[in-house]
């Protein structure tokens, strides 16, 4: 496509630019930064006056569902909804049937995506066999078959040992090890975070501890293996609190909040119910505000969706058969954007969360992530301050 985005707000963290200016797209290609001359051949205009123009947003952790779950969402539905919500780029999770722990299993889900998808899609492989804990993939034949990350998620690398084997590991295939932070045997009968809303409402509860530790225990083999760890979906105060500390330690670490966590706590439960269960749980308004001070700070890297779509049936029963999830792609901006609007966090770093950090936790900033001459032209434009209803009858998502 060739194609001029006149007037717009062009922000793009990566290059510390913020300036009214064109964008000239030639062959899919970032061409200029700036209108000059009578371009050929011929384009189209596109009028960006109001709104903001920067790079594709990058989604560094989802769940497209595919295969194995196809009534909850699809590589189809998934991407078309990722695309709705500004997103260029997305990551999915291996927690599929069957799991994303062979080459073939991932070229699979490869072919779905240039076949069928709406954006890019790069698969994160698991850490373990089947997802078990008990056997490491083959990661070398993984990372040559295009995975960008490793992870179990939706389960923890439970076991220490195996943990410590896949950080020392991912020091030669150089790519990060993703732990979904959660010790089991604390969390594993419970329904959402504990304290006084839960006791009120009579459901079980989740304590912190359930995910600080394994984040404690994670750091410490991180900082003696000196392997790549990231922190996925980050909820409590004291997991911001280490990992801010062991960054300054030297630690190679990296870690993603999720919009759900940064703008809702666990009094969403009342209202939302099952539509408000999540792994981990929404927490307090110190868990909050403790994850918006990572953004700022740099303890946090990334903002992930973590979207996770349900059948409207998964999730219309009772609160504890409810199973764990919320559909994000669509909402995620919106949500966000609402902490630009309240004055807690600016948009440029807002926008750095979404594109340029994430693009290099993954090791695709030298051609995404960015508006700089040459990359690629995933591009998102939005208007920041439109209100809008969200409807999930119009979400292009099963979820």
């Amino acid at each position: 496509m060739n194609l001029i985005i006149q007037n717009g707000r062009i922000l793009d963290p990566s290059q510390a630019i913020d300036r009214i200016d064109d964008l000239v797209i030639s062959d899919g290609k970032i061409a200029q930064l700036g209108l000059t001359g009578n371009p050929r051949p011929p384009y189209r205009v596109l009028d960006a006056t109001g709104m903001v123009v920067c790079p594709g947003f990058i989604d560094i952790h989802c769940h497209l569902r595919q295969p194995g779950f196809e009534e909850k969402e699809t590589i189809a539905t998934g991407t078309t909804s990722a695309a709705n919500g500004g997103f260029t780029t997305v990551c999915c999770m291996p927690n599929t049937r069957p799991p994303l722990d062979t080459k073939s299993r991932i070229e699979r889900i490869q072919t779905l995506a240039r076949e069928e998808g709406a954006v890019r899609v790069f698969p994160v492989g698991c850490v373990t066999k089947e997802r078990r804990g008990e056997k490491l993939v083959d990661m070398r034949s993984l990372r040559e078959a295009g995975v960008v990350a490793f992870s179990d998620d939706g389960s923890p690398v439970w076991n220490a040992e195996i943990m410590r084997q896949a950080l020392q590991r991912s020091r030669s295939v150089d790519l990060p090890i993703t732990n979904h932070c959660e010790d089991l045997s604390l969390s594993s009968e419970g329904d959402m975070n504990a304290g006084k809303v839960a006791d009120s409402l009579g459901y079980r509860g989740i304590p912190t501890a359930a995910e600080d530790t394994m984040v404690e225990r994670d750091l410490r083999l991180a900082g003696e293996t000196g392997g790549r760890l990231h922190i996925a979906h980050v909820s409590t105060a004291d997991s911001v609190g280490m990992i801010r500390q062991a960054k300054k330690r030297g630690v190679d670490v990296s870690a993603e909040v999720t919009p759900h966590h940064l703008t809702l706590t666990e009094d969403a439960v009342i209202l939302h119910k099952t539509n408000a269960k999540v792994n981990p749980p929404l927490r307090t308004n110190a868990d909050v505000a403790a994850l918006v001070e990572g953004l700022h700070d740099g303890s946090i890297d990334a903002i992930g969706t973590d979207h996770a779509p349900h059948t409207e049936a998964d999730k219309s029963c009772p609160f504890t058969e409810a199973p764990f999830g919320i559909s994000g792609f669509e909402t995620a901006l919106g949500a966000v954007m609402s902490l630009v609007h309240q004055g807690k966090i600016d948009l440029r770093t807002l926008i750095s969360k979404l594109t340029h950090e994430p693009a290099q936790l993954i090791g695709l900033s030298n051609n995404m992530g960015s508006l700089k001459i040459g990359s690629v032209a995933d591009v998102t434009i939005f208007a920041p301050n439109t209100e809008w209803t969200v409807n999930p009858a119009y979400f292009a998502s099963k979820g």
